[in-house]
């Protein structure tokens, strides 16, 4: 009876939540502010906690727009991206931030920010929440920041009272890697609005094949220029458009350069998903390893024609759509997916539909906000 008194007053009253996440960019940046707004909007108090060094002008924006609703605010700390004996003083100052503004939940996002969450020592009437967002499980063990990062995850495992993983390709990796936690562990799949199951209307110039996303080795890019080079060489006129920037932007374009491809690809820097996926007529999704990348989600919401990477967390989202799933770190598998894509558009144009029903179904924001406040009650009825 009191067992179940207290699980009606911890859903009944609102929780004061604080998010703590290193880089303020890409869909870590996307999923936590979806979250804290799906909290707010149920009553919860919500703050977070970002790094100052990274997300530029789109962060400061980002996060002024949502500042007025978050009733424990906006603390920005500089956290570098790199492990280093500066951490010990970051891990000082975002643990006074924690015991200044009281919070019943502290959620740590990614592997840095999760690290300095759970380094924090156990309290009663506080539970430490972990999701990795991939992260360190994307490093080879047999690498020395591999062993590295798997043996701090080790060291930390039982200091996390709910893991909540955005797939089960996370959670199993998680696993596999770094042991089976003591506490609750939950699988909730990212989500999406309703507005953005609206159609993306093709733009005028579109080329064929479109990338949207982060220049970072781990998305693929230069294998996607590969794989247009090689159909083009076979005597396909392809075009592709890239949507986006970091860290590689310098060295694709040198690439593209290189292959002489100058008149087949355009940049067009950083863009919101829908504007980029109206540059072309097939989405694809280069990715060495993801866990549940939102652009996929987002494009299939969109009705949007594409093809993707077989790694990581997408074939979660494809489910039973194989056929749209190509070999990873492969361009000559990814140029045949996308030449049979093209050459089948009714074909490609119906398992679009198709997944679209499916992200309905499962991947909207409410039932991934719904999703993570169970695992918060569940963590505290367990306590």
């Amino acid at each position: 009876m009191a067992q179940n008194q207290k699980q009606d007053q911890i859903h009944e009253q609102p929780l004061r939540i604080l998010h703590v996440v290193r880089a303020p960019v890409g869909g870590i940046f996307r999923h936590i502010l979806d979250v804290a707004n799906g909290q707010v909007a149920r009553g919860h108090h919500v703050g977070i906690i970002a790094d100052s060094l990274t997300g530029g002008d789109r962060a400061n924006a980002a996060l002024a727009e949502i500042a007025p609703c978050l009733k424990l605010g906006v603390r920005r700390v500089a956290v570098r991206r790199e492990p280093r004996f500066a951490d010990l003083a970051v891990a000082a100052r975002i643990a006074g931030l924690i015991w200044k503004l009281r919070p019943d939940v502290v959620h740590g996002h990614g592997a840095k920010a999760g690290a300095y969450v759970r380094l924090r020592p156990h309290a009663k009437k506080l539970i430490r929440v972990y999701t990795p967002h991939g992260g360190s499980l994307h490093y080879p063990l047999d690498t020395f920041k591999g062993n590295f990062y798997s043996s701090l995850e080790r060291a930390l495992m039982n200091s996390t009272e709910l893991f909540l993983f955005e797939s089960a390709f996370a959670r199993d990796t998680y696993q596999r890697t770094v042991g089976v936690p003591a506490g609750l562990v939950r699988c909730v799949f990212n989500g999406v609005t309703s507005e953005e199951f609206e159609p993306v209307i093709k733009a005028d110039d579109a080329t064929d094949v479109v990338y949207v996303g982060e220049f970072r080795h781990i998305k693929g890019a230069d294998l996607l220029i590969d794989a247009v080079a090689k159909l083009r060489a076979g005597g396909m006129p392809l075009t592709l458009t890239l949507g986006g920037d970091g860290e590689e932007t310098e060295m694709l374009k040198a690439q593209v350069k290189r292959q002489s491809l100058g008149d087949a690809v355009r940049f067009i820097g950083h863009v919101k998903a829908r504007y980029g996926f109206s540059k072309g007529s097939l989405l694809v999704v280069p990715s060495r390893g993801d866990s549940m990348p939102y652009v996929v989600i987002e494009a299939a919401a969109a009705g949007v024609p594409m093809i993707a990477a077989n790694v990581g967390g997408i074939p979660e989202i494809f489910d039973s759509h194989t056929d749209a799933l190509f070999a990873p770190s492969n361009a000559a598998a990814m140029a045949d997916a996308i030449k049979a894509a093209l050459d089948n558009p009714a074909v490609t144009a119906a398992r679009a539909a198709k997944l679209r029903q499916r992200i309905a179904e499962h991947f909207s924001q409410q039932a991934m906000v719904e999703g993570v406040l169970a695992g918060y009650r569940d963590a505290f009825a367990r306590r």
